[in-house]
């Protein structure tokens, strides 16, 4: 298990959305994981999976090399509602500083408690 970081610098939500799925793609294959599992809270991006024709011109190339590689794992792309990206949330807001890309092997002490939480089925709550 690992988790990673990468300041996506100003961009669009639909642009740093596709992005974090792609190098977390590319990421995995690059570690020869054979597993993969992504939570993403855009649908247009789950959908994107499926239907490469929703996917922006200047990104199909991309995206379909990521979908390549992504067929020669045991993949999964699913949509989590905002609600229950707590832990995600907590790790933007962590991240917000980090410049270049940046791997953990461990789980930053900020998240711990909602990592198990989520892991055990617990529900999150999360008001503004």
């Amino acid at each position: 298990m690992g988790c990673f970081a990468f300041n996506l610098g100003v961009m669009t939500t639909f642009w740093a959305e596709f992005r974090a799925v792609m190098l977390a793609i590319e990421t995995a294959a690059s570690k020869g994981w054979t597993r993969l599992w992504i939570e993403c809270d855009s649908l247009r991006v789950v959908q994107s999976y499926s239907s490469h024709s929703i996917v922006p011109w200047w990104l199909r190339v991309w995206w379909s090399n990521c979908c390549a590689t992504s067929r020669s794992m045991q993949f999964n792309i699913s949509l989590i509602y905002d609600e229950g990206n707590v832990c995600v949330d907590r790790l933007a807001n962590l991240d917000l500083t980090v410049s270049g890309f940046n791997w953990r092997n461990s789980i930053p002490i900020v998240i711990k408690e909602q990592f198990y939480r989520d892991r055990l089925g617990l529900p999150s709550y999360k008001f503004d």
